[in-house]
C-alpha cells in the first residue's frame, strides 16, 4: 500500500490507543510486548505507529498537560482526537481543535444527555462530538464526530428550522425524533418518529426525505434511497446493544466503539452469527456472555488486546 494512502482511522486509533499506553507509565511488560506485535502483524499497523510517534513527538502542538497523557484520565480523551487528528493530515490540527473545544463531547464508553435551548433534548453515544447553535434563522446542531440521538421540540421563538449538520450534509428535522452517525466517507440518519429531509453538501444533489421506521446513508455528493431501520435502533441511548443476526466480526466492530485498545476476531469466527441485546455498561461481561452463546473462546493477551477466537474442539 503506497504510503500516501491515508491510514484507516480504526487502524489510526490503534495505533494511538497503543502510544498512549505506552507513554502513560502504567504499560505493563505483557502490554508492551502485546504493541511489538501489534506493529509486526501488519505493515499498515507499521505505517500507523511511525506516523503516531512522529506526531506525538510535534510537542509544539499540543497542550502542555497532554505531553504524556494519563491512561483514564479525562485529558487522555483529549489527547486521543489531538492525535489522531493530526495523523490524518497536516492541517487537521484545526479539526482537532474543533473537536476539543466542541460545545459537548463524551468518551470511548460513555453516554451523555443534553438539554436543548428549545426544550428538546440529544444523547451523545461514544467518542462523539457536537455544537450547538441556536440563531435568528435555525437551530443548528453539528455533529462532529460520532453519534447523536435527538429529540425535537417546537420552536417558540419563531419558526426556524432544526439542522443536524455532518460534513457529509445537513438534516431537516420535521417535527421528529431521530439519530445521525457521522463515519469517515458518510453519514448516516435513523427515524423513529416522524421524518426528515437529507440534503448532501452537493450543489446538484436530490434532497431525500426519509420517514419513521426508516434510515439512511449519505455522502456530500448522494443520498440512499431510504431502507428499513434495525429494531431498537435507539437502544444504545439506554446503555444496550441491540442486534439480531449480525455477524460476529461486525458486532466486534460495534462493540469495540464502547471499549479502548484493540478488539479482534479471528477469520474462522468471523461468519458466526448472533442475536440479542447487550449491556454496553459493561464490555468485558459481554464478551464474557460470547462463550456461553457461541462456540468462541476470549482470549485476553492484555486489556486492551482481546482476540475472539473459534473454540477448539
Amino acid at each position: 500500500m503506497s504510503a500516501a494512502m491515508p491510514l484507516s482511522r480504526k487502524v489510526a486509533r490503534q495505533a494511538v490507543e497503543w502510544y498512549l499506553l505506552e507513554q502513560s507509565g502504567q504499560a505493563t511488560p505483557d502490554d508492551l510486548a502485546a504493541s511489538a506485535q501489534w506493529r509486526a502483524r501488519d505493515p499498515e499497523h507499521a505505517r500507523a505507529w511511525s506516523k503516531v510517534q512522529q506526531v506525538g513527538q510535534t510537542a509544539s502542538l499540543l497542550p502542555p498537560d497532554l505531553a504524556v497523557p494519563v491512561l483514564r484520565r479525562p485529558q487522555r480523551r483529549v489527547a486521543m482526537q489531538v492525535l489522531l487528528a493530526l495523523m490524518a493530515a497536516p492541517a487537521a490540527w484545526l479539526l482537532a481543535r474543533h473537536e476539543m473545544l466542541a460545545d459537548y463531547r463524551s468518551g470511548v464508553g460513555e453516554r451523555r444527555d443534553v438539554s436543548l435551548p428549545d426544550g428538546g433534548t440529544l444523547v451523545l453515544n461514544t467518542d462523539s462530538a457536537v455544537d450547538v447553535a441556536y440563531g435568528a434563522a435555525e437551530r443548528l446542531l453539528t455533529l462532529r464526530r460520532g453519534e447523536l440521538l435527538v429529540q425535537t421540540r417546537p420552536d417558540h421563538a419563531g419558526s426556524r428550522p432544526l439542522i443536524v449538520a455532518t460534513c457529509h450534509g445537513r438534516i431537516r428535522a420535521l417535527g421528529t425524533r431521530f439519530i445521525v452517525r457521522v463515519d469517515d466517507d458518510s453519514s448516516r440518519v435513523t427515524v423513529l418518529e416522524h421524518a426528515v429531509e437529507i440534503t448532501p453538501r452537493a450543489p446538484s444533489a436530490t434532497v431525500r426525505t426519509v420517514a419513521a421506521g426508516q434510515q439512511s446513508r449519505f455522502d456530500a455528493k448522494h443520498a440512499n434511497l431510504p431502507t428499513p431501520a434495525p429494531l431498537q435502533a435507539d437502544a444504545w441511548a439506554s446503555g444496550m446493544l441491540a442486534v439480531q443476526d449480525m455477524r460476529l466480526d461486525a458486532f466486534a466492530a460495534e462493540l469495540s466503539r464502547y471499549r479502548p485498545g484493540l478488539l479482534r476476531v479471528e477469520p474462522q469466527a468471523a461468519g458466526l452469527r448472533l442475536s440479542g441485546a447487550f449491556q454496553l455498561d459493561d464490555t468485558d461481561a459481554v464478551l464474557k456472555s460470547l462463550v456461553r452463546m457461541l462456540p468462541v473462546d476470549v482470549l485476553y493477551r492484555t486489556p486492551y488486546w482481546v482476540t475472539i477466537a473459534a473454540r477448539k474442539k
